[in-house]
């Protein structure tokens, strides 16, 4: 059984990965249709971009975000001036640090689901008097709903297990930004700590084995219901 403090780490993971989730999403299925949709010069340089978390060492993607939401930086002073906050040491931080690192995935996901839409079907619905958002609405955005799912759920699961880049933006807080790679962590540093980590890299791994099962069937939803299309 997990203790009161452990239990809140768990709260807390599921806060800071829930809400990475929620405000990564639009950005991630707007990056998506751009890549899958458009044509224009850059693409090639923009879809590096959008996956250079996956490639560079986090604590560079950590150091970024610092520079970027630090009281000097471009976005920290804009939200200190205009609204007296500030994402350092907070579980806000860690949030952003947690969407930044699942953003990637997310857009993959998204993506492969909106390359796999039938464009036929879209003409279809414009030649009929649909007008684009209708057919957005009715055809597009249902067809790949599964997909949108399924990279929604992966986004979730890569939030949770964020380490490098939220250690070094918003540091190890307990209460604040120890979610749950921080706290085992910081148990494997403390004598005696080992039955903390039995416990909290088991809810772990079972939060991740249960969004990464999720995300596959999901998955494999889409498939089959392009394949009937």
């Amino acid at each position: 059984m997990l203790s009161a403090e452990e239990w809140a780490i768990v709260r807390l993971s599921l806060l800071v990965g829930g809400s990475a989730m929620v405000a990564m999403l639009p950005v991630a299925f707007a990056l998506a249709w751009v890549l899958a949709r458009g044509r224009f010069p850059g693409k090639v340089l923009l879809d590096g971009i959008v996956h250079l978390p996956l490639v560079v060492p986090p604590v560079v993607t950590g150091w970024a975000l610092l520079l970027t939401f630090g009281p000097n930086g471009p976005l920290g002073m804009w939200l200190e001036n205009w609204f007296g906050v500030s994402v350092l040491f907070r579980w806000t931080g860690a949030a952003i640090a947690a969407a930044v690192m699942a953003l990637p995935l997310t857009v993959r996901a998204i993506r492969l689901s909106l390359e796999g839409v039938d464009r036929r079907l879209e003409q279809a619905a414009r030649t009929l008097g649909a007008g684009r958002w209708r057919t957005f609405r009715t055809i597009t955005l249902p067809l790949c709903l599964p997909g949108v799912l399924a990279g929604a759920v992966l986004g979730f699961a890569r939030s949770i297990g964020e380490f490098g880049a939220t250690i070094t933006f918003v540091s190890n807080v307990p209460g604040e930004t120890a979610t749950l790679p921080l706290a085992i962590y910081s148990a494997l540093q403390r004598p005696g700590g080992e039955a903390i980590v039995w416990r909290l890299a088991g809810v772990s791994v079972a939060l991740s084995l249960i969004a990464l099962v999720a995300s596959e069937m999901l998955a494999r939803r889409m498939g089959r219901g392009l394949h009937v299309l």
